[in-house]
């Protein structure tokens, strides 16, 4: 029928359960020293420590692997106070989460960090800076922190960065082949964040267009991004 309008569809933002378990984390050169540490524990050379790497590095999954098997408690550091200390230590371990400059409350951490050696409970904060390159005011929650021992996540290779990208889409469910995978993996910048939205644009982009996820797709989407 001439002036029929064809309906266009939609495609919803819906949320993707990312796994975090231990079988499903990906291990390479690049996160082996943090993988160490979390399978290491409780023998740290400290009860607290610090995971540092950039952004989509691994941090929240090792985080979380780790208070699997320890029984740790989860707060994002822009959240924590003073008054809350006692209640996240209550297990005898806890994670803290993206800490970085101006979204902690100093003595709150500073709090934390005496109650927990008190009651000889394990902390680990995870961070894309490290502690030294943070800007505190407080001189003993300073010299505190930058005592606290650092490992540090890399950016990953070219073999675990290709295992980034098909992880991603079967967090997805998105059935791709190693053209897409290769296509992807030669032209994205080498970081899991980019990788991960790489992925959730392909898969956005797909199902409002009715059409598979393909190398030519792909090209499509990173000419116009």
């Amino acid at each position: 029928m001439a002036g029929r309008v064809h309906p266009r569809q939609l495609a919803f933002a819906l949320p993707h359960a990312e796994s975090l378990s231990r079988d499903n984390f990906l291990e390479g050169p690049a996160n082996a020293a943090g993988l160490a540490l979390i399978d290491s524990w409780p023998e740290w050379p400290n009860r607290i420590m610090w995971l540092a790497g950039p952004e989509g590095s691994g941090k929240s999954h090792l985080a979380a692997i780790w208070a699997e098997i320890s029984g740790a408690r989860s707060t994002a550091a822009n959240v924590l106070t003073a008054a809350s200390v006692p209640g996240a230590l209550a297990t005898g371990a806890l994670v803290v989460e993206d800490l970085r400059a101006g979204n902690f409350d100093e003595r709150a951490l500073f709090h934390l960090m005496n109650l927990a050696r008190e009651d000889g409970a394990y902390v680990l904060f995870t961070g894309r800076e490290v502690p030294a390159s943070l800007q505190i005011e407080l001189r003993d929650l300073r010299s505190r922190l930058r005592a606290v021992p650092v490992v540090t996540l890399l950016p990953p290779d070219d073999q675990l960065f290709r295992g980034l990208i098909v992880k991603f889409c079967a967090d997805r469910q998105l059935t791709v082949d190693e053209s897409v995978v290769g296509y992807l993996a030669n032209r994205l910048e080498r970081s899991s964040a980019a990788a991960r939205r790489a992925v959730e644009l392909l898969d956005s982009e797909a199902l409002r267009l009715g059409r598979p996820v393909t190398r030519a797709l792909a090209a499509e989407l990173l000419r116009d991004a």
